[in-house]
């Protein structure tokens, strides 16, 4: 890339899907992004287009400086943010279930493009730069309940270890579950009880090898 890019196309970038990094903007915009080496045309129907890892590092730069990159949230765009347990809103339905199986097909095609051999046995970038989103999109897209209105559920949470989240369920048996569903999405898993209430919770990280 010799030039940056234009307003137009910065707006484009900026308006990327944070967790699949589909495009959305004119035809020329996108083959000008495609051209740059910022973004690629999916070769399967509908041909949508997606950024490259190139194109994720420049929208991720573009955060302020000292400031985490922007995560996957709830904005007035309806821009799919994971379910981490907790939220107030949490509406589980039919057109819920399409978004959240979309993204996670989505993350899968990235883990594809950035890994080695095609892989997708293995969380990419995006994944440990956004662990607590990662980790409850692999969960919600299996199927488990977060915590919220409906019910009790998993809650995903930060810790200060680094790479890893702390992933709670007062059921001993979903908790098991959540942690089964991680393994099997490449994430090391590992039980621990709280030393002064007894409650289990797991620790994921990233697998790396």
């Amino acid at each position: 890339m010799t030039r940056p890019p234009t307003a137009a196309q910065r707006r484009v970038l900026d308006a990327a899907d944070p967790v699949t990094g589909r495009l959305r903007g004119t035809e020329t915009q996108l083959a000008a992004l495609v051209k740059r080496g910022l973004a690629f045309r999916h070769p399967r129907p509908p041909h949508d287009h997606f950024l490259t890892p190139a194109g994720h590092r420049l929208r991720e730069e573009a955060a302020a400086p000292g400031e985490p990159a922007p995560a996957p949230a709830v904005r007035d765009t309806g821009v799919f943010a994971a379910r981490i347990g907790g939220e107030e809103d949490a509406d589980p339905g039919p057109a819920r279930a399409r978004e959240v199986h979309s993204a996670w097909q989505g993350l899968l095609e990235l883990r594809r493009m950035t890994g080695t051999s095609g892989a997708t046995d293995r969380p990419c970038g995006w994944e440990r730069a956004h662990l607590v989103q990662a980790a409850a999109l692999a969960l919600e897209a299996a199927g488990h309940p977060p915590d919220g209105p409906a019910g009790p559920g998993y809650r995903v949470r930060a810790t200060p270890q680094p790479e890893a989240v702390a992933v709670r369920d007062p059921d001993p048996e979903r908790l098991r579950a959540c942690a089964a569903t991680l393994e099997g999405a490449g994430w090391q898993v590992s039980a621990h009880t709280e030393p002064r209430t007894g409650a289990r919770y797991v620790l994921a990280s990233p697998r790396r090898a």
